[in-house]
């Protein structure tokens, strides 16, 4: 295989689309032999909402056995999503990510209604795009998010003089779920709300503020580690459904019944379910927009 060359050297336009899953957006770049590099400096061009094409990330579309990091899952998943947050940053998964790559997928011919599997860096996910809109009442795309993993060193999570216990949920990704009185608590989520002790999240964390709306209800908003505040997260949906549940009493490996939180956030709903053997399966929408081509002069000046 030859080696990658920077995105901007390329002469022809390179090819992109536009897609949301409740209103998390992302810049879709298909690369399937992993041709292209993208630095952190194109990754925020692409993802500026005035110069750029603007998006809350990016997937970078490639076959697994053709990423570095990915060789070793090819066996299980034919494709990697190399996610990037806004800032060029590398993130580990991202929920509503999975599922509007996987409608990108479907839609360039590589995946028919029925299960997949993707590989991510939080590791290989189970995908299900039904046959319609309607699965679940939410969506039409299910992913199997993995288990979360509770910490136990916990945190507080500071704004304009609250101060509220934030429950340490990792869904390979860190989170910190406070619960609150009203959502205008939560401020301005463009800047990261300070957490303390900072040593609970050594490389920054996901902050979700949190109030209920009825019985296994809830909405939130977020901060998303290296985006700012985002309509939506599918991670941070997942990460709040398990904290509220453990706040609740329901804990499906103690009782072996399932446990579905309706989750509101800006963006949409989400329905999010945690299995009595630890699994956690997110519902939702996922929609694909927009498709063009990037000018590669325009782009080179990410890389002057």
């Amino acid at each position: 295989m030859s080696t990658p060359q920077t995105a901007a050297s390329q002469a022809a336009p390179i090819a992109f689309l536009k897609g949301h899953g409740t209103e998390n957006d992302f810049v879709i770049v298909p690369d399937p032999e992993n041709a292209l590099e993208l630095p952190p400096r194109a990754v925020a061009a692409l993802c500026d909402r005035r110069a750029g094409i603007g998006g809350d990330g990016l997937l970078h579309v490639v076959r697994s056995a053709a990423h570095p990091e990915a060789r070793a899952l090819a066996a299980e998943a034919e494709w990697f999503m190399d996610y990037r947050n806004a800032d060029g940053s590398i993130a580990e998964m991202c929920g509503n990510g999975v599922r509007v790559f996987a409608r990108y997928l479907q839609r360039a011919g590589h995946a028919e209604a029925g299960d997949l599997t993707v590989a991510t860096r939080g590791g290989v996910k189970k995908v299900h795009l039904a046959e319609d809109g309607s699965e679940g009442g939410a969506g039409d795309i299910t992913v199997h998010m993995g288990r979360a993993v509770l910490p136990a060193a916990q945190a507080a999570v500071t704004v304009g003089g609250r101060e509220w216990p934030a429950l340490n949920v990792n869904m390979g990704n860190p989170h910190a779920v406070a619960f609150v009185e009203d959502l205008a608590h939560a401020g301005n989520l463009f800047t990261a709300p300070p957490v303390s002790p900072a040593s609970v999240y050594p490389d920054g964390v996901n902050v979700e503020f949190v109030v209920d709306r009825g019985p296994r209800h809830v909405a939130f908003r977020v901060h998303e580690r290296g985006s700012g505040e985002t309509r939506s997260c599918g991670t941070g949906a997942c990460a709040v459904a398990v904290a509220a549940a453990r706040r609740d009493g329901a804990d499906p490996a103690v009782t072996g019944e399932p446990v579905t939180y309706t989750v509101d956030l800006p963006g949409g709903r989400l329905l999010v379910t945690e299995r009595p053997d630890g699994g956690i399966e997110m519902t939702g929408p996922a929609v694909i927009v927009a498709e063009g081509h990037i000018d590669p002069v325009w782009l080179e000046s990410a890389f002057g």
